[in-house]
Parts: structure tokens; C-alpha cells; sequence
């Protein structure tokens, strides 16, 4: 892709590249059509000139494909001999991309920028570390705008069609400016960062519509998507046959009605609400926009969006907002049953590394977030409302998975997937660095100190296979096999994150957690590989939104720990774990530790001997917490209530309001 985009200054999907026998690339394109129309080759005859050249230019085709390969390299190297980043870029970095995205910000539709829409979380995080630093800062105005601009893209997307109302998860975009009409692909990556990104949302507004949406998309990862030994499958198909034994696959079968079908399964009464609230027409729906269905796939067909609100839709029939949210969850049910009798849209049953260590993440942390929800909240199908500690035993699971089947205790390397058996694939720097991203929330979330010594393991094999030593920055891939032709420092954020940014972001967490020479290296490794970077956020920071996240955990004096000591199978332990994930604060690190547990001790001697001393000075079999910064601790903690809103300081009323439908 990257030579056909140099080459011939664009590329996409499909791609076609003609390679020599030690494969470097000497012609490609994108689409061929079959036969030769509208001035443009057909595949047939590109076939046939590409055999021609060969067989009479082949030695100037050769040295045409190492000068392209070897120029390519040159242009795309990216290393820096400063180690540091210029003075002042890391407290801009997230004021700078905040600003860009802003321009773009879709203030009817929700989302940065116009169709098709992707759903890209790391806008998202950017925009609510925006929000802090401003809140933080006293600026409430200016604070209030960046929160709206991520909650209503957040409550935008959840309405839209590109939600799985029904089933739950979502797929993977919007063709269309109003998220109705999606590619009804769903992929795990989008899963696990948008799970993240609604925690994130709870956590600071206290509303559980996003909350819901968070256990949504994780029941829907529970129910279909887990192998039997833990391992997270990777995406379902867009396509499925309409009814069994239909000649082709149809994009979105699956997923969209027609109004008889909706009032054959729910009844005429019920069904009239339901097809009120989710837009739903005997002509079909797919009409909000020009691009929703440009070809007429979808004629007669509807794809489920809401255009308003539960609590305005229920006060229009004069419902109670818990009664009328109770109807929608029994006829999602109904429509539910009978989907599960249409042919499913094909399983991709592969255990990626990577992906599955955004999933642990947002298993972790919804294990503990999730705890702060009301007791008196009521869930709705597709949410099953189980207890958050089972999203805590899924991580977990995954985890194990991942060590037993894909991991090698002699050499500490990864292998990149599984699908009955390890692939051929070693692990590329995207499964090292979102493993290890993973790991931490599932130590912060469980306590587990196995978590935490796998992560420092994992990064220093990291640093052995891709770090550039002397230009700072890692590489995608691995130095040791031939036929991977450039070796490219990937920086761009986009529907995943890079493997560098979120790198950066990871050994800065753990400089944090260990102490001496090791978290100063760890701060200096981060540091050079954002200078390798500083153009890239300086010049077009948008492209690079957890970059700049990164840039700014960089750039904050003295991080936060809270440091939980006791006996972690207590209550009150537990209590305090939940109290310290309560506020939103991307600065802060949680430990636990348990001065009984022979593991613990042995781990926190090795790596930060001061929170060892911290450990052994508690009271025995007492659970308390110390929170500490700028090299001083509070007085211990026992009561969970105290430690949340100490955490929460500086305590004070906020004054800005985020508009009325933040609510909704």
C-alpha cells in the first residue's frame, strides 16, 4: 500500500501489486475492472503487459523495484537525535489537536468531520483530557464546550443505526452524516475503545446512559464473540443470506427489518410505539440522508435509529420513563429470538493479540467503573445487568489465554494470532503495546501483581525487537525477517491507535509504578519517541489525538498513585479499589498491594522499595489507602467515601452546564 500511494499518489482497497520473485514491488494498483473499459485496463490486460515487461526488461524491472524500495525507506525514516521535546509542545499538544478536531465538530450530527462517520475513540479521549486540563484550569466555559463535544457525539452514536439496538455492539461506520446507515461489519477493535470511551463518560457525568451503553457492548462480547477457553474472536461479516439457502449474501440481512416483520413479532400495539421510537416505515427508513442508500439496497427496509430521546418519546404517550424503556427492552428481546433464526453473518473466529488487549482493557475497567452505577438502576435487553466483577473474570480469562496459547515463556515473545493453533505470525508491535495497555487496567482493575510483572516483561522484549535505540521510536515489525521489505515507524491514530502512542502512554503509567533507574528509563524512552514525533503534533496534530494525550501525560509534574494497602479479599479493600476508579482522572495510577502476599512483597522489593516500606508500615489486616503526589502522601484512608472525594479536589461546584440533552 505504501509504495502504491507513493507511486502513484493515492491507494485503497482492493489493492493489486506485481512483485519480484524476492518481492519488491514493480507495478500495482487499486480497482481493475474484468475487461477493458473507460479508457482503463482491464485485469487481463495488466496481466499480459506485466508478463510482456517481464519477460523481456526483467533486470531493469529488478533494479526498479530495489531503487523504489530503497528510496522508500530513505523517505519514510523517521528518527530524531534530540531526546527531548521542544519546550512548551507538551502542554500544547492537546490544545492544538482539541482546536483542530473542533473546526470539524458536527454540532447537529455529533463527530468530527462529515460521512462516511467512523467511530474513532481516540477523538474522543482527547477531547475529555481537554476537558480536564480546562476544568482544571478554572476555565468552565471553555471546559463545558470540549465536554459537550464528546457526550453528544457519544449519545449521536448510540441512537444511530450504526448501534446495534437489537443485539448490541456496534458496527463499523456510518455511511452517512447521521451514524443511521452502517458497514454492518463488527470488529473487536471498535468494541474495546468505545466500551473505554463511554466509562470514560459515566465517570465524569454520571449519566448511565453511557454507562449502558459500555455494558451493551460488553454483554454483546460476552454472548457471541468469547471462545471457550477465554480468547476474544476478532469480527462478524457484513453479509448473510437473506434466508437459507439464498443463492448470495446480502450486506445487512441480518440486521434490518421490514415493518410487517416488526408487527408479526411484537403485536400491533407494541409494535406502533416501537416502530415510533426507532423510525421505522413500511417504505423503509434509509432516506434521513442522499448517501444513507444511494443504490436502493435497503428499499423497504429499515435500519433501527432514534431520533429522539427515552424520557421525550415517553412523555409523549404519557409513560413513565422506567415503564417505557421496559417496553423497548421487551420487544428488542422478541425482535432479538427471532433473528437468532436468520443465517448469521460469518464469524471470524481469530484470537488477534492486539485487539484482544483493548478488550481485557475495557473489561477491566468495567469491572470497577461500572460499581458506581445507581443500586437502583434498571437494565434493559440487550444489557443483562450482571454483576460488574464477572467483566473482572473475562479479562482475566482472556489474559490466560493469551499467556498459554500465544505466548513463549522461554524467548518472552508473542505470536500475533490464533484460529485452532498459533498462526505462523510473530507478534508485531500493535499486540506488544496494546497487550501491555491491557495489562496495566487489569492490574489497576484486579490487584493482581502476575499482570503487572507479565507487562514489564512484555515491554522489555518490546524494546529488544522494535525500539530504535538510537532514533528513537519503534518500529512496526520486527528487524529479522527479509521478506518484510521497510520497517515504518507507524504514528497515525486512527480507527486503532498507533503502536507508539500508545506505547509512550504505557511507559509513562510505568514510570510511575517502578521506581530508580527503571522508571527513568522508561520516561526517557517515551520522551525520544515523542520527539521523533514533535513535527507530526506540532504540524497536524488530528492525526495524532493519543500522541498528543501521551505528550500531555509527559508534561504533568508529579502523577497521582493511590496506593491501596490491606488484605484484598476484604470488602472495605474492594470498596476503596472502586472509590479510586470513581473520578476521572487519566493522570493517576492505582496499586494494590497486600503485605500478607508473599508474590506482592517479593514484586514491589524489586521495583519501588518505597512502596514496599509504605506497605509493611500499614496497619495489619486493615485496608487503607494513601494517595500521594509531588514525592508526599496523604494520611492513610479507610473510609471509601473520604478517599473519592479527596480525589475529586479541589473540591467545588461546577458552574458550567452541558446542554440539556446531556441528560437525555
Amino acid at each position: 500500500m505504501t509504495f502504491v500511494q507513493a507511486i502513484y499518489g493515492g491507494g485503497g482497497w482492493p489493492l493489486s501489486v506485481f512483485l519480484t520473485p524476492d518481492l519488491k514491488p514493480i507495478m500495482g494498483g487499486t480497482y481493475f475492472p474484468p475487461d477493458d473499459k473507460y479508457g482503463r485496463p482491464g485485469f487481463k490486460t495488466v496481466l499480459r503487459r506485466v508478463k510482456e515487461a517481464w519477460d523481456s526488461k526483467k533486470g531493469l524491472l529488478r533494479d526498479s523495484g530495489n531503487n523504489v524500495i530503497q528510496q522508500l525507506s530513505d523517505a519514510l525514516s523517521t528518527s530524531e537525535t534530540s531526546q527531548e521535546l521542544t519546550e512548551g509542545l507538551a502542554q500544547q499538544a492537546v490544545q492544538l489537536c482539541a482546536s483542530q478536531l473542533a473546526k470539524g465538530f458536527d454540532s447537529k450530527h455529533g463527530g468530527f468531520g462529515s460521512a462516511p462517520k467512523f467511530p474513532r475513540p481516540v477523538e474522543i479521549q482527547l477531547m475529555l483530557r481537554r476537558y480536564k486540563r480546562l476544568d482544571q484550569a478554572g476555565k468552565e466555559t471553555p471546559a463545558s464546550k470540549a465536554l459537550e463535544m464528546a457526550l453528544f457525539t457519544l449519545r449521536c452514536m448510540a441512537r444511530g443505526g450504526m448501534h446495534d439496538h437489537v443485539g448490541g455492539g456496534f458496527h463499523r461506520y456510518s455511511v452517512d452524516e447521521y451514524w443511521h446507515v452502517p458497514h454492518f461489519e463488527k470488529m473487536l477493535y471498535d468494541q474495546g475503545q468505545l466500551v473505554n470511551v463511554y466509562l470514560d463518560a459515566f465517570v465524569i457525568w454520571k449519566d448511565t446512559v453511557y454507562s449502558s451503553v459500555s455494558r451493551d457492548i460488553l454483554d454483546y462480547l460476552k454472548r457471541d464473540m468469547i471462545d471457550q477457553d477465554g480468547g476474544i474472536y476478532s469480527a462478524e461479516d457484513a453479509d448473510s443470506a437473506e434466508f437459507e439457502g439464498a443463492p448470495r449474501k446480502k450486506e445487512g440481512s441480518f440486521y434490518v427489518w421490514t415493518s410487517q416483520e416488526v408487527e408479526e413479532v411484537l403485536g400491533k400495539e407494541n409494535a406502533k410505539l416501537f416502530m415510533n421510537h426507532y423510525y421505522v416505515k413500511p417504505g423503509g427508513n434509509c432516506d434521513l440522508s442522499r448517501m444513507s442508500d444511494p443504490h436502493n439496497e435497503f428499499e423497504g427496509k429499515n435500519v433501527l435509529i432514534e431520533r429522539e430521546g427515552i424520557p421525550e418519546m415517553a412523555s409523549k404517550l404519557g409513560l413513565k420513563v422506567d415503564e417505557y424503556a421496559e417496553i423497548l427492552g421487551a420487544c428488542r428481546e422478541k425482535l432479538f429470538l427471532t433473528r437468532t433464526f436468520r443465517p448469521r453473518p460469518h464469524l471470524d473466529d481469530k484470537v488477534i493479540v492486539a485487539w484482544n488487549g483493548l478488550a481485557i482493557s475495557a473489561f477491566a475497567r468495567a469491572s470497577k467503573v461500572l460499581k458506581a452505577e445507581p443500586k437502583e438502576i434498571k437494565y434493559h435487553f440487550p444489557v443483562t445487568g450482571c454483576d460488574a466483577t464477572d467483566y473482572l473474570f473475562v479479562a482475566e480469562k482472556a489474559a490466560d489465554f493469551i499467556k498459554s496459547k500465544l505466548y513463549d515463556e522461554g524467548t518472552h515473545r508473542l505470536t500475533h494470532s490464533y484460529r485452532q493453533g498459533p498462526s505462523q505470525a510473530p507478534g508485531f508491535l500493535d499486540d506488544y503495546a496494546f497487550l501491555i495497555s491491557g495489562l496495566l487496567d487489569l492490574y489497576e482493575a484486579g490487584g493482581r501483581t502476575k499482570w503487572l510483572s507479565w507487562a514489564i516483561e512484555l515491554q522489555s522484549t518490546q524494546d529488544n525487537l522494535f525500539l530504535d535505540k538510537v532514533g528513537g521510536g519503534y518500529f512496526n515489525t520486527p528487524g529479522e525477517d527479509p521478506s518484510i521489505l521497510l520497517r515504518l515507524k507507524e504514528d497515525y491514530d486512527g480507527a486503532e491507535p498507533s503502536g507508539n502512542s500508545v506505547s509512550a502512554i504505557n511507559m509513562l503509567r510505568l514510570s510511575s509504578i517502578v521506581s530508580g533507574n527503571s522508571s527513568d528509563a522508561y520516561r526517557q524512552t517515551a520522551e525520544h519517541l515523542l520527539a521523533v514525533f514533535e513535527a507530526r503534533i506540532k504540524d497536524q496534530a488530528m492525526a495524532v489525538p493519543l500522541m498528543c494525550c501521551a505528550a500531555d501525560l509527559l508534561a504533568v509534574p508529579s502523577s497521582k498513585q493511590v496506593v491501596i494497602v490491606g488484605p484484598k479479599s476484604t470488602p472495605n479493600f474492594e470498596s476503596l479499589v472502586v472509590a479510586s476508579h470513581a473520578p476521572y482522572d487519566p493522570d493517576k495510577t492505582i496499586i494494590q498491594i497486600d503485605p500478607s502476599n508473599k508474590e506482592d512483597t517479593e514484586f514491589w522489593q524489586v521495583h519501588n522499595p518505597t512502596i514496599f516500606a509504605m506497605a509493611q508500615k500499614s496497619p495489619e489486616g486493615k485496608s487503607v489507602a494513601h494517595v500521594c503526589q509531588n514525592f508526599m502522601c496523604n494520611p492513610p484512608i479507610s473510609d471509601p467515601i473520604t478517599l473519592e472525594q479527596l480525589l475529586r479536589q479541589p473540591p467545588k461546584v461546577p458552574t458550567y452546564k452541558v446542554g440539556v440533552s446531556s441528560k437525555q
